[in-house]
């Protein structure tokens, strides 16, 4: 299984120079992914095998850095991270590449980036696929200080927090900009108000693993939802549910219905 990444481009928005991958199937339907915290577009998308399993099924994919990870600018202003900018640059990207609509998948903050950019943007959205984040996308997913503590720390000797360990350990592996990501993590979090998730009449499917404790629970954001169902990833926490068969497969089986209709 080549898990190699492809060639980036890049493009500017809001002044910010943003790399992306654009992939599979040309002529394929669109389908843009969006990366969450700490990770990357090739971390969170090609290393797991989301873009040979979506190339491989005829898509185009399409995914983004997002500002403060990966290849892209990296400003240390907590203001550049709110959600509604970083939908800003989701559907830049589209723009830049003349696609008008795509389908929209993000895992984690990308989750929440995606339903800002369906709130916001909803014409641009096809439909949308939500991974590692239910309802905590409307109300919260604990306490995120200690890990931008974590992150700021001299080292991971000197981290004790149990969540702060594991995203210090993952910004560490992906030798990420560590004053980037504590000031994204202070300013990421803006909830999706209930109201707002609820008017999205876009298909959504919604995907956790089922010993995932920092979503919360995807039937309960389902339920919010005019045109959402709810998956149930398996014996999987938060960070290895992303690349899940299961949640490959519903994915595939979710975007074939959509064409059958």
């Amino acid at each position: 299984m080549n898990l190699d990444a492809p060639p980036f481009s890049s493009f500017c928005n809001e002044g910010l120079e943003l790399a992306y991958f654009d992939d599979g199937e040309p002529a394929g339907e669109p389908v843009l992914l969006i990366h969450g915290f700490a990770s990357s577009a090739s971390v969170n998308w090609v290393y797991p095998g989301w873009l040979r399993t979506l190339g491989d099924a005829g898509y185009r994919v399409i995914a983004l850095d997002n500002r403060g990870h990966g290849a892209s600018a990296k400003p240390h202003d907590p203001e550049a991270y709110h959600p509604s900018s970083m939908a800003g640059d989701a559907a830049a990207l589209l723009t830049h590449l003349g696609i008008a609509d795509a389908h929209v998948m993000g895992y984690s903050m990308g989750a929440r980036i995606s339903a800002f950019l369906a709130i916001e943007h909803p014409d641009r959205v096809r439909s949308l696929v939500f991974g590692g984040l239910g309802i905590g996308m409307c109300d919260g997913v604990g306490d995120w200080d200690p890990i931008a503590d974590a992150l700021l720390a001299p080292s991971l000797d000197d981290v004790d927090h149990e969540r702060g360990r594991m995203f210090r350990a993952f910004a560490d592996q992906t030798k990420s900009d560590r004053l980037a990501l504590a000031a994204c993590i202070r300013t990421s979090r803006d909830l999706v108000r209930r109201e707002d998730i609820a008017k999205v009449e876009i298909p959504a499917l919604i995907g956790v693993g089922t010993k995932d404790d920092i979503a919360g629970s995807p039937h309960a954001l389902a339920e919010l939802m005019p045109r959402a169902i709810a998956l149930d990833i398996p014996n999987r926490d938060h960070m290895l549910a992303v690349g899940d068969r299961v949640f490959k497969k519903a994915a595939l089986d979710f975007y074939s219905e959509l064409e059958a209709h």
